[in-house]
């Protein structure tokens, strides 16, 4: 049995509820002990960047700790110890107590975001960021296995304990990267989809529009402006060939307001500010083209972000930045185009118009739904747990 652990809101943030999934996917028993903290990733930062909020997260985080301990008591009492404690994203500081309930436990934390990488990529720097960093490697400290989603987020876990050493495992298309220290080690467990999304798209009807899709927070790491910038280059360009192409801009966040700046005056865009994550998977699926994310950050070119999964999983065309871990993982099944450049995204999308163009991209996306499954992502995780002994 596998005990899931913490203030994780998988609502908001699916990736605790599909390693949840894929695991019980793989005959185990997950019983889950959560309580959500009810913080979105940009009220965490917003906190973090303003630090008379981070009273109101440290009462809210007790009132939760607090449930939490009450809960896992009556699990024990009810079950036993578990075979291992999972400790859902987000979890910096659930893994801590996670530790001190389970002393003798294997821990797992799912570390998919590193603290001070996400303050910095937003803006933050100096001291904050230096105690961000103590943060991350505090949490890391916790757990027996640690969870990221791609091979550089492994390099950097690893760069947090010097001491340790690297060990690289190849695990088909997608990689398993280890390190084994003082009985630690890191994983590599791609974000995935959850099973919500796997609606299958209506795109693809005769005589309409090519409709694009992009959503998300309008942080640096994704590229909004770049997205804004060839979406008024390329609807004016379709619209004047007769193949017009459609968009809808889905969210809001920091860099908004200069997206809707770039895109001003362009017709044949839609913005939305908001949608229901129940409701999200059927407006995807009912675009052509999904958009992932365009940036040259430092993080922009180390994650293969939610959206790319999510938008494979509506069967959407992907079209995304071509970065090392987006193409190590999924080439040949989502559309890459060079970071941060708005003119060959526009022409990619341009290409799209083309009946027979998008027909084969389709297909392309449609090969990679077996890679982003729940069961298929946990793959690397199951075979940690049976190294060390945990079955089913």
């Amino acid at each position: 049995m596998i005990l899931a652990l913490g203030t994780y809101d998988a609502a908001r943030h699916p990736r605790a509820g599909i390693l949840v999934a894929g695991l019980r996917a793989r005959g185990w028993t997950v019983t889950e002990v959560n309580h959500p903290l009810g913080f979105s990733t940009a009220a965490r930062v917003r906190m973090l960047r303003q630090p008379w909020r981070l009273p109101l997260l440290a009462l809210r985080l007790m009132a939760c700790w607090a449930l939490l301990v009450r809960d896992d008591l009556a699990h024990r009492r009810a079950h036993g110890a578990p075979g291992a404690v999972l400790v859902g994203y987000l979890g910096h500081f659930d893994v801590v107590l996670a530790r001190l309930l389970h002393p003798r436990t294997p821990v797992v934390l799912d570390h998919l975001v590193f603290a001070a990488d996400t303050a910095l990529d937003r803006g933050a720097r100096g001291l904050r960021v230096r105690l961000l960093r103590g943060l991350d490697r505090l949490a890391l400290a916790c757990a027996d296995v640690v969870l990221v989603d791609t091979d550089e987020h492994a390099g950097m876990a690893a760069a947090l304990d010097r001491r340790a050493s690297l060990k690289v495992r190849p695990g088909g298309p997608m990689t398993d990267l280890q390190r084994r220290s003082t009985g630690r080690e890191v994983v590599v467990v791609p974000v995935g989809a959850p099973d919500a999304w796997f609606v299958g798209s209506d795109g693809g009807a005769a005589a309409r529009p090519l409709h694009v899709v992009f959503f998300g927070l309008f942080t640096p790491l994704q590229g909004a402006e770049v997205v804004a910038r060839a979406l008024a280059d390329a609807l004016p360009r379709a619209a004047a060939t007769g193949t017009p192409v459609t968009a809808t801009m889905i969210g809001s966040g920091q860099d908004h307001a200069a997206a809707r700046a770039a895109l001003a005056g362009t017709d044949g865009v839609t913005w939305v500010d908001w949608v229901e994550p129940a409701d999200l998977p059927a407006l995807v699926a009912r675009a052509d083209v999904c958009l992932g994310i365009f940036s040259a950050t430092p993080k922009g070119l180390r994650v293969v972000p939610n959206k790319v999964f999510q938008g494979l999983a509506a069967g959407c065309v992907v079209v995304t930045s071509d970065t090392p871990p987006q193409r190590r993982l999924l080439a040949g099944h989502v559309e890459l185009v060079p970071p941060a450049d708005p003119a060959a995204l526009a022409d990619r999308l341009l290409d799209l118009t083309d009946p027979t163009v998008l027909a084969a991209a389709r297909e392309r996306a449609r090969g990679a739904a077996h890679l982003v499954t729940s069961e298929a992502v946990v793959a690397p995780l199951v075979a940690a747990l049976d190294a060390r002994g945990i079955r089913p």
